[in-house]
């Protein structure tokens, strides 16, 4: 499996590409060519794969793991650029309107319509219970909240402002044969229900999880938790890890736990 960071919140050290909030992974594995989110800015999204060569033209297959703006936004431009059909898969739930209260009131979900995208050639396949939709290509679905989760936001219903589950928070799992590795766009469903849930899914250890494990400014013994209670062989740990946390990950598992990664740098041989 070879999988190529297009959109992170750091731009790393190679000339031209742009770091943004949000996050983009192209993963390739068995002849197949799988886009997992689209970070927040579609122009952001289009610079970063025309720098490093890739072009929409050449993926085949959408995976959006959750309805956020931040792993959404860059949907629109990337349809108009590729200007032909593509199967997007992810949870029903991803068109739901969210909203977050601090620092000011704000919309925080997919900023397009369902309408709007399918009308650029976005062919959704909404499911969610765990199915394979590409050969060694499965969607998670939703994931059982053990332990704690890490959600954000709130929905409103019927005037009124309810937190979200973000039952929609779903991973890409990748069978590498005798293991699986495990792509989480921000792992709001909480990094161990999601590893838990994984290995549950495919009956197959985690070598490699991979993307955003939202502990940014977690108290330390979650993190502590995380570090203890984790198998997966290797962590590569981005976008909304936090550094603070990415750091007492690091202290605590050593090499378990990948350098930083940025935009410019593949994951290969896992």
């Amino acid at each position: 499996m070879k999988l190529t960071v297009l959109y992170e919140n750091h731009s790393g050290f190679k000339r031209g590409l742009l770091g943004s909030h949000g996050f983009s992974v192209l993963v390739e594995h068995a002849g197949v060519k799988v886009l997992v989110d689209t970070g927040a800015d579609g122009g952001v999204l289009i610079n970063n794969m025309m720098k490093l060569g890739i072009h929409p033209r050449e993926i085949d297959h959408i995976f959006i793991t959750h309805g956020h703006y931040d792993h959404t936004g860059g949907l629109k431009a990337f349809l108009e650029e590729r200007g032909r059909p593509i199967q997007v898969t992810a949870h029903p739930g991803i068109f739901t309107g969210r909203i977050a209260i601090k620092p000011e009131r704000r919309e925080i979900g997919i900023p397009f319509s369902r309408e709007e995208l399918e009308s650029l050639g976005a062919e959704f396949i909404l499911k969610e219970g765990p199915f394979e939709f590409a050969p060694g290509f499965w969607s998670s679905g939703e994931i059982l909240r053990r332990t704690w989760d890490r959600t954000v936001g709130y929905i409103e219903e019927s005037g009124k402002l309810q937190k979200d589950p973000i039952p929609d928070d779903i991973a890409l799992i990748v069978d590498l044969d005798e293991s699986v590795a495990v792509i989480t766009g921000c792992g709001h469903s909480g990094i161990l229900n999601i590893a838990w849930h994984a290995e549950d899914v495919s009956e197959k250890p985690v070598k490699a999880l991979i993307g955003g494990f939202h502990l940014r400014g977690a108290k330390k013994e979650v993190l502590d938790e995380v570090a203890g209670r984790i198998d997966a062989e290797k962590l590569y740990a981005g976008h909304c890890t936090g550094i603070d946390s990415y750091a007492h990950l690091k202290g605590r598992l050593g090499d378990r736990t990948a350098s930083r990664w940025k935009n410019h740098r593949a994951l290969a041989n896992l």
